[in-house]
């Protein structure tokens, strides 16, 4: 997506205004060179009134400081082992590292600040080992938080945890994230890491369902890359505990932020809670979008050319699909009662989702509509997309002649030549 198109941000305005998202980013990101870019990408969404809550880890600074001291840590991410000298080290990167945050904010006017919100205890013996000064997340001041939420604050949430007695934690900033996101009820956890996201046969998944995600974590276990088996994780428990959408994005990549909230294919990979795609009834205000949908294909002459009039005056025949409201796909089912037929017409999916299975849905929907109302046959007209036809629909290939008369008539005008498909439907 170009973020510079102020068409296709606000389209998502209604539905992100108010709402929060935690900004879950690996210490290794604050110190790219796209930091610049991602503070400018935070002052767009805070200038649509979407609150905010960065965490940020520390892991590489923790490395840094340890190499240029000559120290030895026990452990970087906050998982293991956390012993006295590494936690002085972590309170020390941690600090610098807000530091940091809270300067590249200011310079773009953005007012923040940091935090002791992460209320933490010790995370005790595990299988016979003390980890010291590793600490678990107990809860978060949802108090503390909402009031700077409330007052336009950005709050910055260091990987640290306290204690009721002032004691001080190495915790994970996953967790940290993970425990923000649910306690503030977020509509977004976005994690920002090396990664461009999950892959399955070198090819991005730009989403999936939480029963498809725990399915790839388990199938591809062997295979995420390390770094990532955090993210996909605490992604999941996120929206299994009342976050609607977790995604994994490039943090490297400029622009990377924007174009995973503000465009429907994203840049990453979005794991969703609810029923994140729909097939829907279109409505005369989708005619523009379906349009401009299917102009591609009707300029290479995969598709006859339809005028808004055509479309208006059967758009109870046509159906959409939508991805968080945003229509991606487009199919048509137009009756012939008299033979106790019905054409299925118009199918057609974005680009930017083909490949995702969308257009059998569409091709399915149509097909069960059909038996439903009772026809007993239902055809499709191509000139191009024959074979998808038939290889994904079971669609035989037949003659003009078994077209309604009245469609047949179009047919020889159109001087198209296009194959008749035919599938018999059975109850």
């Amino acid at each position: 997506m170009n973020v510079t198109d102020l068409r296709g941000i606000l389209t998502y305005i209604p539905q992100f205004r108010e709402k929060t998202f935690v900004i879950a980013m690996d210490g290794i990101i604050a110190a790219h060179e796209n930091f610049t870019n991602i503070v400018l990408d935070l002052a767009v969404l805070r200038s649509l009134n979407i609150k905010l809550i960065l965490v940020h880890g520390i892991s590489h600074q923790l490395k840094q400081i340890a190499q240029a001291t000559g120290t030895t840590i026990s452990n970087a991410d906050g998982t293991g082992i956390t012993d006295a000298t590494t936690l002085d080290l972590a309170i020390t990167a941690a600090n610098r590292l807000t530091h940091e945050i809270l300067e590249g904010l200011a310079s773009s006017d953005l007012r923040a600040a940091n935090t002791n919100a992460v209320i933490a205890h010790p995370l005790g013996i595990i299988s016979g080992v003390d980890h010291q000064y590793t600490g678990k997340v107990e809860r978060i001041d949802l108090e503390y938080i909402t009031t700077l939420l409330d007052k336009g604050i950005i709050p910055v949430l260091p990987p640290l945890g306290f204690d009721g007695d002032g004691r001080t934690f190495r915790v994970n900033s996953d967790s940290v994230a993970l425990s923000v996101a649910e306690s503030l009820k977020a509509t977004k956890i976005i994690f920002l890491t090396e990664h461009n996201g999950l892959y399955k046969q070198d090819k991005l998944i730009t989403q999936m369902s939480i029963a498809e995600a725990e399915e790839y974590a388990k199938k591809y276990k062997n295979e995420i890359p390390q770094a990532l088996v955090s993210k996909l994780d605490h992604s999941i428990r996120a929206c299994r505990n009342g976050v609607s959408r977790s995604h994994i994005i490039n943090g490297r990549v400029d622009e990377a932020l924007l174009s995973e909230i503000f465009s429907a294919e994203g840049v990453g990979t979005m794991i969703y809670a609810n029923e994140y795609a729909a097939i829907r009834r279109a409505l005369k205000k989708d005619i523009r979008s379906i349009l401009s949908l299917v102009r591609e294909s009707v300029q290479a002459e995969e598709l006859i050319k339809r005028s808004k009039q055509d479309i208006l005056q059967k758009i109870s025949d046509y159906y959409v699909y939508e991805i968080d409201r945003n229509i991606v796909g487009c199919v048509a089912l137009h009756p012939y009662p008299n033979d106790n037929k019905a054409e299925m017409a118009c199918l057609y999916v974005s680009r930017s989702h083909e490949n995702q299975g969308i257009g059998k849905k569409l091709m399915l929907f149509v097909e069960n509509l059909a038996r439903e109302r009772g026809y007993k046959q239902i055809f499709a007209l191509s000139t191009q997309a024959f074979n998808y036809f038939q290889q994904k629909g079971g669609y035989l290939e037949a003659t003009p002649d078994i077209l309604p008369e009245a469609r047949r008539e179009k047919y020889d005008s159109s001087k198209r030549n296009s194959k008749v498909l035919v599938k018999n439907l059975t109850s």
